[in-house]
C-alpha cells in the first residue's frame, strides 16, 4: 500500500493471552460502571479482536512522523483512500516541514484539490509545518500538549500520531468509535472527549496498544452506520446494541493481511 514509515515503535506486538482462537462466553458478574459489559464480557471482545486482527494497522499511508501528522490532519471529513491517493504524489516532494514550508499555501492546494475542505487545510499544514521548524527544531512533539498546539491540530489527530509514529497508547475516538462506544453501550458519551475516556478506563491494559485500530477497523468495515453486518461480527453474542440481527458471532479466525 504505497509508502509507509516503520518506526520502532510502531504497531509493536500487544501482550496477549489466546490459548485457543475459539469464541467463548464470557463469565456472568457486575457491569463496569459506565458501560453495558462486565469486566469479562469486555476483555473477550478485544480478546477476539486481537486474534481476528493480530496486526491492525492505521490505513493512512505515511513515510515518517510529519508525514504521519499531514496525512492525519488531512483526513478530517475526508476518506482515508481519497487522502492517500492525494498524498502519494505529495510526500514525494515535501516530506519534510522544511520541503512543506517552501512549497507554499497555492502549490500545497495542487496536490490537495481533490481532498474536503482542501483550501483551510492547505493553510494549516504550511502553518504547522512552520511553527515546527520555528519551535520544535523541525521534529514532531511526542506530546498531546505540545501537539495540540499545532494549527489544524486537535486532540484525535494527536492521538493518531501519538499512537502510530511514538508506540504510545492511546484512544482516537473518530466517528466509527463514538458511533460503536454509543450503539453498543460500551462507552456512552455525549462527546468524543466522553467516549474516549471511558474506553481508556475500561479497556484491558494488555489490548490497549491496538484497541483503537480494532474498533475504527470494526466500524468501518462490519459496524457500519447505515446497516451493521451483525453476520460478520465476531461479538455478536456478547454485542448489546438494540439494532442487532444476529446471536451468533462470526467464525473467529484471523483476517488475511490485506483485510486487515
Amino acid at each position: 500500500m504505497g509508502l509507509k514509515y516503520r518506526g520502532v515503535m510502531e504497531n509493536p506486538k500487544p501482550k496477549i493471552d489466546q490459548n485457543a482462537v475459539t469464541a467463548r462466553p464470557a463469565k456472568v458478574g457486575r457491569r463496569v460502571p459506565g458501560t453495558r459489559y462486565t469486566a469479562a464480557e469486555i476483555h473477550e471482545i478485544f480478546r477476539r479482536f486481537s486474534i481476528q486482527r493480530p496486526e491492525p494497522k492505521g490505513e493512512l499511508e505515511h513515510v515518517n512522523p510529519f508525514t504521519l501528522l499531514v496525512a492525519v490532519a488531512l483526513s478530517a471529513q475526508a476518506t482515508d483512500v481519497g487522502v492517500n491517493k492525494a498524498t502519494r504524489v505529495l510526500f514525494k516532494v515535501a516530506d519534510t516541514p522544511e520541503k512543506m514550508v517552501a512549497l507554499g499555501v497555492e502549490r500545497l492546494g495542487e496536490y490537495i484539490r481533490t481532498i474536503g475542505l482542501w483550501r483551510n487545510k492547505a493553510k494549516n499544514v504550511i502553518a504547522l509545518s512552520q511553527a515546527l521548524v520555528e519551535k520544535y527544531g523541525s521534529v514532531v512533539p511526542d506530546d498531546r500538549d505540545e501537539l495540540v498546539k499545532l494549527p489544524g491540530v486537535g486532540r484525535k489527530t494527536a492521538n493518531v500520531v501519538l499512537s502510530m509514529a511514538f508506540g504510545q497508547a492511546t484512544m482516537a475516538v473518530d466517528t466509527h468509535i463514538f458511533r460503536i462506544g454509543n450503539r453498543l453501550g460500551l462507552a456512552p458519551g455525549k462527546t468524543p472527549d466522553e467516549v474516549e475516556a471511558k474506553l481508556m478506563k475500561i479497556i484491558p491494559s494488555e489490548y490497549l496498544y491496538h484497541a483503537h485500530h480494532w474498533l475504527i477497523l470494526h466500524g468501518r468495515y462490519v459496524c457500519k452506520a447505515r446497516r451493521p453486518e451483525c453476520s460478520a461480527c465476531v461479538i455478536a453474542d456478547i454485542c448489546k446494541a438494540a439494532e442487532k440481527t444476529s446471536e451468533i458471532p462470526a467464525p473467529l479466525v484471523p483476517l488475511p493481511p490485506q483485510a486487515i
